[in-house]
């Protein structure tokens, strides 16, 4: 069902949508500018398929750093772990933004990779199917509000507006939400850090996320 499901919430492809900073109201997002050629309809490749697969992968892994739970306060739940792939996605569309064609067609396939995995999971607990499609657009819609909101605040590199709106995101109604402050560092330096991942990198689906940084000399043992 690769797909079906952003394609339902937002009417058209999710990830040129993504790229062409568009909301599904058609309203323009200025952190992402129309630039961005279409690349159809979530084709996929046989040929990318491998590379899709390892990319995905490798930012899944990133999301489950257990010292993201451990030292940068993200709650270590089903919601927490969605909010850190979600990040993760983000910060992956943000560096393919300026990437060549390749680039941006594995990452329109990550797309599907990424809903897909969320479909499995929601099913995986039990969900009747009558429901998922209705669960499936909140958590589009949840997801596609936070490209906005992040990008909005990377762009202009401000780390106080970012970790804002992670705690209005990952501790939403919640009367004192955790210092988020330390996650949007990590964020602007993962940032950083993929900038200068080069394109040979992208194209084989090898670009990384960087470590938690130590808050100090000594990292506390993660237990």
């Amino acid at each position: 069902m690769i797909g079906i499901a952003i394609r339902a919430c937002f009417g058209k492809p999710a990830f040129e949508i993504m790229q062409q900073g568009q909301t599904p109201a058609g309203m323009k997002n200025e952190a992402f500018p129309e630039k961005t050629m279409i690349l159809g309809l979530f084709r996929k490749k046989n040929n990318n398929q491998a590379i899709v697969d390892r990319q995905y992968a490798a930012l899944a892994a990133a999301a489950r750093m257990p010292e993201l739970y451990e030292r940068l306060n993200v709650p270590d739940t089903v919601m927490g772990r969605f909010e850190m792939l979600s990040i993760a996605m983000i910060l992956f569309f943000r560096r393919t933004r300026a990437s060549a064609t390749s680039g941006q067609e594995i990452a329109q396939e990550i797309v599907d990779a990424f809903f897909q995995d969320i479909d499995y999971s929601i099913r995986e607990l039990g969900i009747g199917d009558n429901s998922v499609p209705k669960r499936m657009k909140k958590l589009a819609g949840m997801f596609y509000g936070r490209l906005e909101a992040y990008s909005k605040a990377m762009d202009t590199g401000d780390a106080e507006a970012l970790a804002l709106a992670l705690q209005r995101n990952i501790y939403p109604e919640t009367a004192a939400p955790a210092d988020m402050s330390g996650l949007a560092g990590w964020m602007m330096a993962a940032e950083s850090h993929l900038s200068a991942v080069a394109e040979e990198v992208i194209a084989t689906g090898s670009a990384t996320l960087p470590p938690v940084a130590c808050p100090s000399v000594t990292c506390p043992p993660v237990t």
